[in-house]
């Protein structure tokens, strides 16, 4: 009989300590009475969620959560009384965002990350540098890490992406796009190369590429995705967007100075090896007729032929298709001879005849560009080509008329 009474206690011992093990292990170790922050792409847009994932000491989820919406459309976002196992946290922010590029709010929405220590912070921003040091600090994390050196470490590898090799920058979620400051602008310019002229589908595809391409070694080794990045990065029109976000922030009534994003974002331009491959295409042959605007070199036609009830006549084309963010201009100036005649034509503007030259702008970009022009012998032009916001010729060519 003692035996047993000695033995249920030494059971009811163990489950009490085994359950004082599991409250110990449950009770909250780190209170925050709030936490606040920006989600930035552009700003998400009021009524974004937001929701922060409490994570152990070994970095993992804990199955606790705690969600709040995006309270304006700056995206800022505030959660109350944080009762967690530890100071780390995983930040999720999904909504629709301000596009500085198209100057227009998203038509899909996205999903940015980061991963914070909590222990020494007031306010937390999820932003698309924090959104690609995710996966990589995981990599490290998991493989014995301490918080704060995969951070850094993160941070560096993300930022050698875009040719930013600068010390002293703060931790990613204390960056802000519309603050000043050099290390808020180096922000705005990987947010602004990674959104090209990206749909939002692109840009989420293309965060994840980059994610899963880094997160082992920290190094982007893809050609195809380097490529993406200085396809759009080169027709970005930094003026335009520096407007729209003065603008932007304007009209949400915040006073605020954007720093010096485009030097970052020319660094990239200027020095990156990634090749670039988003040129704008003359073809052979339009819709109606032999493209005057294909090849380089000078070249001599014959003259175009009237159409006549037998005879539908010849004639040719200034035809160029133009991917996504490009941008054209073709100036025709006439050397001696009769001056050409124009109708029929596509996406294209122009500028009035003076008896000297005459100015054709492509009027959208994504799509091809088309002009039926007839030549007159005995004519001699100049076509200078304007690409990009070239202010001068990207390429000139003589076209002779017999």
């Amino acid at each position: 009989m003692k035996q047993i009474i000695g033995l249920t206690f030494l059971l009811a011992t163990i489950l009490f300590s085994c359950k004082k093990d599991k409250e110990i292990l449950t009770t909250p170790s780190f209170i925050k009475d709030k936490i606040s922050g920006l989600s930035q792409k552009g700003p998400l847009l009021n009524g974004s969620s937001l929701t922060l994932f409490e994570l152990d000491n070994n970095f993992s989820q804990t199955g606790k959560s705690f969600n709040t919406q995006i309270l304006d459309n700056s995206g800022s976002f505030e959660i109350y009384n944080l009762n967690m196992t530890s100071q780390f946290a995983k930040l999720k922010a999904d909504g629709f965002y301000f596009n500085e590029v198209t100057n227009e709010n998203s038509l899909a929405p996205i999903s940015l990350y980061a991963l914070s220590d909590l222990s020494n912070k007031s306010s937390v921003n999820v932003n698309l540098l924090t959104t690609l040091e995710a996966s990589r600090m995981g990599y490290l994390l998991s493989n014995g890490s301490t918080f704060a050196n995969a951070k850094t470490q993160a941070q560096t590898e993300v930022l050698n992406i875009f040719l930013i090799n600068k010390t002293g920058i703060p931790e990613s979620e204390l960056l802000d796009i519309s603050k000043n400051g050099d290390d808020n602008a180096i922000l705005l310019a990987a947010s602004l190369i990674l959104q090209g002229y990206r749909t939002e589908a692109e840009l989420t595809q293309l965060l994840g590429d980059i994610s899963t391409d880094i997160r082992t070694d920290g190094i982007l080794n893809s050609p195809t995705i380097g490529t993406s990045l200085i396809n759009d990065a080169k027709l970005l029109n930094l003026q335009s967007i520096r407007s729209n976000i003065e603008n932007k922030y304007i009209s949400l009534g915040i006073t605020t100075v954007i720093s010096n994003f485009e030097k970052y974002v020319k660094q990239f331009t200027d020095s990156s090896t990634f090749t670039f491959t988003k040129n704008i295409q003359y073809p052979q042959t339009g819709i109606y007729g032999l493209n005057i605007l294909y090849g380089t070199e000078n070249i001599s036609i014959p003259a175009s032929i009237s159409a006549t009830s037998s005879n539908p006549g010849s004639y040719y084309d200034l035809s160029a298709f133009l991917p996504l963010g490009t941008s054209l201009k073709i100036n025709i100036q006439l050397n001696n001879g009769q001056a050409w005649g124009i109708n029929s034509m596509l996406n294209w503007d122009f500028t009035q005849w003076n008896n000297i030259d005459q100015t054709f702008t492509a009027i959208e970009s994504g799509k091809s560009c088309n002009l039926r022009l007839y030549l007159q012998s005995n004519s001699t032009f100049t076509i200078k080509y304007y690409e990009n916001n070239s202010i001068t010729p990207t390429k000139t060519k003589q076209i002779t008329v017999y």
